[in-house]
């Protein structure tokens, strides 16, 4: 007769009557090999816990604090609030372009982990380059309403630009997306999905292609087998409005393989681009050598906005 017995603190499924509990894993080897099992107790564990796709909401490390706003650094900023099409109110901060006349205005959505104001770093350089930049909160990110959810923030992303092109002060025929990380997949998804008027570039940085892949790198078959692939950037990167399409990632990335930015490049149309930063890691690529990927990205928008 099957039952549930507790062992190591856990709940585990399948075990007969009488049968010892498996040992604690003791070293780094052993759980890795876990981990690579799928018909282990400890899939089975997780599995029943979750359900196949009970790790999509685990996927993601929002926080609620604010480390900095843009004014600690010196930029101008308006503190903005918009809502998703769920009604979900959404929190951001519009940064004006220095200069006398913007070049245009960058959509930025960010990685994974922290609220925005601990990505402010991705978009300073961006203003001062002389581009507008709104930057916001997903859903259950920051001062923004709701929990996380994979298809919410596909659509936070599109409330994004929708609220940007609602804007009278900015040219709404000369908008560009950046998405770093988590960023960068949920833009290619919601702009595969939906095509922007007014969107002349796109570019992502440290982006993955599979969340399924990502899962993987974690937690091995265990944690692949526990995501899904649904809405995943590589099946929407093809459907992406044709306009110019920048990649840009290092070859030392920690966090999103190499491998998983090369896919998305390869799998894009034309027009693109891509920006194999050597050495470069996650969130450090476009500081590298004094900056100098981070020029290579100016240079390539203001030719992007003259195609």
């Amino acid at each position: 007769m099957k039952r549930w017995v507790l062992a190591t603190g856990l709940l585990l499924p399948g075990m007969a009557e009488g049968q010892a509990p498996p040992q604690p894993l003791d070293s780094a080897e052993e759980i890795r090999k876990a981990l690579d099992k799928p018909d282990s107790q400890l899939s089975k564990l997780a599995t029943s816990l979750l359900g196949k796709k009970g790790g999509n909401h685990l996927f993601y490390l929002p926080t609620h604090d604010e480390p900095a706003t843009p004014e600690k650094w010196g930029f101008k900023y308006e503190d903005v609030r918009f809502d998703s099409a769920d009604g979900t109110a959404l929190h951001g901060w519009f940064m004006p372009a220095r200069g006398k006349r913007p070049k245009g205005t960058i959509v930025f959505s960010h990685g994974n982990a922290g609220s925005v104001g601990h990505h402010l770093g991705f978009t300073m350089w961006l203003v001062e380059g002389g581009y507008n930049v709104l930057m916001y909160d997903y859903r259950g990110f920051g001062k923004s309403a709701g929990a996380v959810d994979r298809r919410g923030m596909i659509d936070d992303v599109k409330a994004a630009f929708s609220y940007v092109g609602q804007r009278k002060d900015i040219d709404r025929t000369r908008l560009i997306s950046f998405g770093h990380s988590l960023g960068g997949a949920k833009s290619i998804t919601a702009l595969g999905e939906s095509p922007v008027p007014g969107v002349r570039a796109i570019i992502i940085d440290g982006t993955f292609a599979s969340y399924r892949a990502m899962a993987r790198v974690v937690g091995g078959q265990l944690g692949e087998d526990l995501v899904t692939d649904e809405l995943s950037p590589l099946g929407f990167v093809s459907k992406l409005p044709t306009v110019p399409f920048l990649v840009v990632h290092g070859t030392k990335d920690e966090v999103v393989p190499f491998q998983q930015g090369l896919s998305l490049f390869e799998n894009a149309h034309e027009p693109k681009t891509m920006f194999t930063v050597e050495e470069g890691t996650h969130g450090g690529s476009l500081v590298r050598d004094n900056g100098a990927y981070r020029k290579q990205v100016l240079a390539w928008l203001e030719a992007s906005l003259k195609s």
